[in-house]
């Protein structure tokens, strides 16, 4: 760590939180995270902009256009493999700034049929950033529907599409197989009790892993998640916290930091029901975003924009660094078990 792990600010939902603690005891972690991301007056992620350069992070549809437009293509793909239907949802979960589906719509428009037969629809709770993903998808021709959650979503085949969406659900954490919950110190400061020993963490993904299930028995459905984490299951903490691109303790801006974690793909997978759904991956990114041809997307953009060359060679090798997002992220396809195993993961 190269942060002050002892600070701490008295920010608007540490002074609530100090005030629900004192009345009513120590708190688990996951309620932390949740009211740290959700909380209806300061949620870190309800009213803060958080993406981009003025933000917190950056993620990889920012990084390079052509990440979006191979999700977009990946989805005309798998909407050929579930038989060319009509009419189908595609949703993103997270949308960020609108990027990547600005991005992916531009790729999409190519394939003949596929942009006439979508309906968009974003599920997005921060109130900024829908505001600004109106105005990043304001010349998009296709019709768009914004939902709170996902239970608004209408039925019918569906592609849905998650980037650093699962690293923000709320995890319950464990030291020594004790809970881990946060209290309030001698000194009124919020810590976590135990403070030290063997950590391990869950997060709880049945909610969502059941309503894909139940989309899925009902219509064709494909779902792909991309996100930094492990493979295996293993002990080990991985809550962070992420304020100004820069690390801090979990506990120290609660309501104004970005807090995450590690995704457990393991975990996630077994999560998943098998009656309705298959499970593709989970692979690394550099490998998924490989098959999908980015190597020659690049050359053909670095031809086409030669004074931008370098800055596309450099945003693409980003993406796929070894020992950076290539390998730390992954991606893992769920599907209808009908379909056949999807683009990338072959």
């Amino acid at each position: 760590m190269n942060y002050d792990s002892e600070e701490r600010r008295d920010t608007p939902l540490a002074l609530k939180l100090k005030d629900r603690i004192r009345r009513v005891g120590p708190i688990s972690v996951a309620e932390y995270m949740q009211a740290c991301l959700q909380d209806p007056e300061h949620g870190y992620y309800v009213k803060r902009l958080v993406i981009g350069r003025d933000g917190d992070f950056i993620t990889a549809s920012e990084i390079s256009q052509i990440f979006g437009e191979l999700i977009g293509l990946w989805s005309a793909v798998v909407w050929q493999q579930m038989g060319l239907p009509p009419r189908i949802n595609l949703v993103e979960l997270g949308p960020g700034r609108g990027t990547l589906m600005r991005d992916a719509l531009r790729a999409a428009g190519k394939v003949p049929r596929f942009i006439d037969a979508l309906d968009v629809h974003l599920v997005e709770s921060n109130e900024h950033l829908i505001r600004m993903q109106r105005r990043t998808l304001e010349t998009v021709a296709t019709k768009l529907r914004w939902h709170g959650s996902m239970r608004s979503l209408p039925e019918g085949p569906a592609l849905l599409i998650a980037n650093e969406f699962l690293d923000t659900t709320a995890v319950e954490q464990s030291v020594d197989g004790a809970e881990r919950r946060v209290t309030l110190d001698e000194r009124g400061r919020l810590v976590f009790e135990p403070a030290s020993g063997v950590v391990t963490e869950r997060q709880d993904h049945i909610a969502l892993t059941t309503d894909l299930a139940s989309r899925a028995s009902d219509a064709p459905l494909a779902a792909l998640f991309i996100d930094y984490g492990h493979t295996e299951t293993a002990a080990g903490e991985t809550l962070q916290a992420l304020r100004g691109h820069a690390p801090e303790h979990p506990l120290c801006s609660p309501g104004e930091a970005d807090l995450t974690v590690h995704v457990d793909f393991a975990a996630f997978a077994a999560a998943i029901p098998r009656e309705a759904l298959a499970v593709d991956g989970p692979i690394t990114q550099a490998e998924f975003l490989g098959r999908l041809g980015i190597v020659e997307r690049a050359s053909r953009l670095m031809h086409a924009n030669p004074a931008k060359a370098a800055e596309i060679e450099m945003s693409v090798a980003r993406l796929m660094a070894p020992q950076g997002m290539g390998s730390r992220f992954k991606v893992i396809g769920i599907r209808s078990s009908h379909l056949p195993c999807l683009p990338g993961f072959e």
